[in-house]
């Protein structure tokens, strides 16, 4: 037997949710302790910060460049190549359960592969293999597929209209009739995408996810090698978390969080510091955010507000811990606890009231690039806990998941395994960690390009709608962790960021031409 691997994913979470990177809202005793005993990485960025050009970086171990997947709706190539591929023609059984995202959700003709099999049961299998088992898609023999709510044509949307008819409708219903992105408030502060789910806890897609993750592992021989993909479709918004557990996280309780600045003035000075898109969208004149509401303008967001997002959001978080905590324990039983490994990241971040702002977009600060990263190597591999403050990349993750294999670095993934420390971090060469950012969303074309290296995070904005390619933003992270105070433009930090952007230019990969269509905006 070799090393199993579970790979744990959120959807839109933020490195500080977390009880081991100073969160002090949800309580993530199960996460904490795989940081306790693990490899916690202090600066992981996405390679893209919406999901599915990030989750097909982690997939194929590749730039958005080369993978092709420049934003959302735009679906990855039937042929792109897949680390679960590699797993699982080396031996191991393989599995994806809960949110996929290589390829869009509104595909109302089925066009696309993951709808086609989530459309189908729970054991939905296109074809058999010559050895007898699933032909994969992707290289996963397994999907059990869900996204944030009851609908669509997802195994857990299938498996709730079955227990309970009316349980869909309970969730915020985050398109309206023309399929736009609803607009509506909630809760008790009347904030964005916000609801009180009637929903019982046993079904909601958090709880549905670790079930179904404990049966495919209940399914499989004593000696199997196996990759099972866990991923969680929350604390991605809407925030509409069971009612029954709305007594974790009092919104009243909480202050706001640091990154929100109440002084109006203030919040608006700093957003003038920034490319020009920031304040245009706080103003609500230039939408290019994916699933934020069209008709919201974040100019109108309340501190209250922010209290009640970040509240479901917490709630959210403590119910994901206590389903991993679940699927740990069902592991264990099964003699597996000595020969895991365990991964745990998110796609992207969240706003969450950051300069006055929700959801994401071309945003490349914190609030949505730097993301918790843990890896707890198996115990038989005898690896030392460890805090690693170089910075590296989700695109790392393929590499790293063929390591624990015994199998050599794919050709084609672009990035070393991730570090056991700051010493190794050297020796493979994590010296910086880029961010691309493009999309063509309204009728607006905005670009982005972010290198975060040294301690400093800077990022050039392409020529588009708004930009003319000289606006750009440059932060020091140790005198200005909330990215506050701009210093593109000042005549001191000149060398630094000319620095910066030629090694982030030579080191980009190149552009693989023409780029790929998009089909649907979500």
């Amino acid at each position: 037997m070799g090393r199993k691997i579970l790979f744990i994913t959120t959807d839109q979470q933020r490195y500080d949710a977390l009880g081991c990177n100073g969160g002090q809202i949800a309580r993530t005793p199960v996460i904490d302790e795989l940081a306790r005993t693990g490899i916690v990485y202090d600066r992981a960025h996405p390679q893209n910060v919406v999901c599915m050009p990030s989750r097909s970086t982690m997939l194929t171990g590749q730039h958005v460049s080369t993978h092709g997947v420049w934003m959302n709706g735009v679906p990855l190539a039937n042929d792109a190549p897949s680390i679960a591929s590699d797993l699982r023609r080396s031996g191991y059984r393989t599995a994806l359960i809960g949110k996929a995202h290589f390829e869009p959700f509104i595909d109302p003709f089925l066009r696309f592969a993951e709808n086609r099999i989530g459309s189908g049961g729970l054991e939905t299998e296109l074809s058999i293999g010559e050895d007898g088992l699933p032909a994969p898609h992707r290289g996963f023999e397994h999907f059990s597929l869900a996204t944030h709510g009851g609908t669509g044509p997802f195994h857990y949307a299938r498996w709730l209209r079955e227990k309970n008819p009316a349980a869909a409708a309970m969730f915020f219903q985050v398109l309206d009739q023309q399929l736009q992105v609803n607009a509506a408030g909630g809760g008790e502060t009347n904030a964005p995408q916000v609801k009180h789910n009637d929903i019982q806890r046993e079904l909601y897609h958090t709880e549905w996810v670790a079930d179904q993750t404990i049966n495919w592992l209940s399914s499989l021989p004593a000696d199997a090698d196996w990759f099972c993909w866990m991923s969680f479709p929350d604390p991605h918004h809407p925030w509409d978390p069971p009612k029954s557990e709305l007594g974790r996280v009092n919104w009243r309780d909480l202050d706001v969080p640091a990154g929100y600045i109440e002084d109006a003035a203030e919040r608006e000075r700093v957003l003038d510091n920034k490319p020009r898109h920031w304040r245009m969208w706080y103003d609500g004149t230039f939408i290019s955010n994916y699933e934020a509401p069209s008709k919201w303008v974040p100019k109108t967001l309340t501190a209250d507000n922010v209290r009640e997002v970040n509240a479901m959001a917490h709630i959210e978080n403590e119910l994901i811990d206590e389903a991993i905590g679940r699927v740990m324990t069902s592991i264990s039983a099964r003699g597996w606890g000595d020969d895991l490994d365990v991964l745990y990241t998110t796609d992207h971040g969240e706003l969450q009231g950051d300069y006055g702002l929700l959801f994401k977009g071309p945003y490349h600060v914190d609030s949505l690039m730097r993301l918790p990263l843990i890896w707890r190597p198996a115990k038989s591999a005898n690896v030392a806990p460890a805090r690693v403050a170089a910075p590296v990349g989700l695109v790392s993750l393929a590499s790293t998941f063929a390591s624990i294999a015994g199998l050599q670095r794919p050709d084609y993934a672009e990035s070393e395994r991730l570090p056991l420390n700051d010493d190794d971090a050297r020796l493979l060469g994590h010296e910086r960690v880029l961010t691309e950012w493009d999309s063509v969303l309204f009728g607006k074309i905005v670009g982005a390009r972010t290198i975060c290296r040294d301690g400093w995070v800077c990022t050039a904005m392409l020529p588009g709608t708004v930009h003319d390619g000289t606006e750009g933003e440059l932060y020091d992270l140790a005198n200005d962790p909330l990215q506050r105070n701009n210093l593109w433009s000042s005549s001191q930090h000149v060398a630094q960021r000319d620095a910066l952007l030629d090694d982030m230019w030579s080191s980009l990969p190149t552009r693989v031409l023409p780029l790929r269509a998009c089909d649907a905006p979500v």
